[in-house]
């Protein structure tokens, strides 16, 4: 099987195009690696994403009480998008779990193809929306199970109140948000203001709860909200603080999968323009008019999530001198 036909097996890859795919296995050839090789260092500078063809791979950082393993990952998945999208090094070192076979997709090759064809550029950051979208879901559901491997029954949460007080936010302030966004264009700002929702959120009022299913994405308009997740033997551990121009709740619109974590305002209250999934499906329908803008945006924003929370687990893994359950991914 050619590297055309084998790519076309991926489901991370299955809204290219035929010549896409073509398009994509021009960039690379399969590179086999031994048992326990190493693939990537952590610190490394490079750009390049990896398709994992056979075999499986953990991603490992260093420690003064050992290696901790932030992922295993296996036939089918990417590895490498982070440093891809925010141009920052390797946040870990990356070997082989067993005779590994992967895709090493050139970001020298790459990028003529996406500066030439714009619809590529979409499909490219389409996979890489999915892929870091899957993997932030996966850590935030297994931050669970870093103290205990019980997880609190879904019916103990308390349910969410909706938000008590009414708001109107004019028009233009909404432009000025979006204005803030770097790389939109007038007609996305214009869209994305006319068609959002503004909601006042109280004190530690909740925007979204854990498991709620998710048919909205936010953006903060002022105050602040915290991203939480409910530890069993730790109480509630903030996973971010998102202030005026961040987003969240985006991961729901492209898995439809239930929300992985609390999201509610933080002590000052917070003010979020809400974007339903019928807009979103609009703007970024990778069949009709995409907007690659407000991709890298959301793609830059996962990548972010995602070095932070492995820095979290990690922090976690030092502070309990080792214990602590390393993750991995599920495809």
């Amino acid at each position: 099987m050619d590297t055309y036909d084998r790519m076309r097996q991926f489901e991370v890859l299955s809204h290219f195009t035929d010549r896409q795919i073509d398009q994509l296995a021009g960039c690379t050839s399969r590179v086999h690696y031994a048992d326990r090789a190493a693939i990537l260092k952590e610190g490394d500078d490079s750009r390049d994403v990896y398709l994992i063809d056979v075999g499986d791979i953990e991603i490992r950082r260093n420690t003064p009480y050992g290696s901790y393993t932030l992922a295993e990952l296996k036939a089918g998945d990417v590895f490498g998008e982070a440093a891809f999208i925010d141009e920052n090094a390797r946040s870990g070192d990356v070997v082989a779990g067993s005779e590994v076979v992967v895709f090493p997709i050139s970001i020298r090759t790459l990028t003529p193809l996406m500066e030439a064809d714009h619809k590529f550029t979409l499909a490219i950051y389409w996979a890489l929306w999915k892929s870091l979208s899957r993997k932030l879901r996966s850590t935030n559901e297994a931050l669970a199970h870093f103290f205990s491997k019980e997880r609190a029954p879904a019916n103990q949460r308390e349910p969410r109140a909706e938000p008590a007080d009414a708001i109107h936010v004019g028009v233009g302030a909404k432009k000025e948000l979006f204005r803030e966004q770097e790389g939109l264009s007038p007609l996305e700002i214009n869209f994305l203001a006319t068609l959002s929702k503004e909601m006042k959120f109280g004190p530690d009022e909740f925007i979204f709860r854990e498991g709620e299913e998710g048919d909205h994405l936010y953006i903060v308009l002022a105050g602040r909200v915290m991203i939480s997740k409910e530890i069993v033997g730790a109480g509630e551990e903030a996973l971010a603080f998102l202030e005026r121009g961040d987003y969240f709740g985006e991961m729901a619109l492209i898995d439809h999968q239930p929300r992985s974590a609390d999201a509610k305002a933080h002590s000052e209250g917070a003010v979020v323009l809400a974007i339903s999934s019928e807009v979103l499906e609009g703007i970024l329908d990778i069949q009709k008019v995409s907007s690659l803008r407000l991709l890298r945006i959301l793609c830059s924003l996962i990548s972010k999530r995602l070095r932070e929370i492995d820095d979290k687990l990690v922090g976690w893994y030092i502070f309990n001198a080792g214990a602590g359950e390393s993750l991995s991914f599920e495809s």
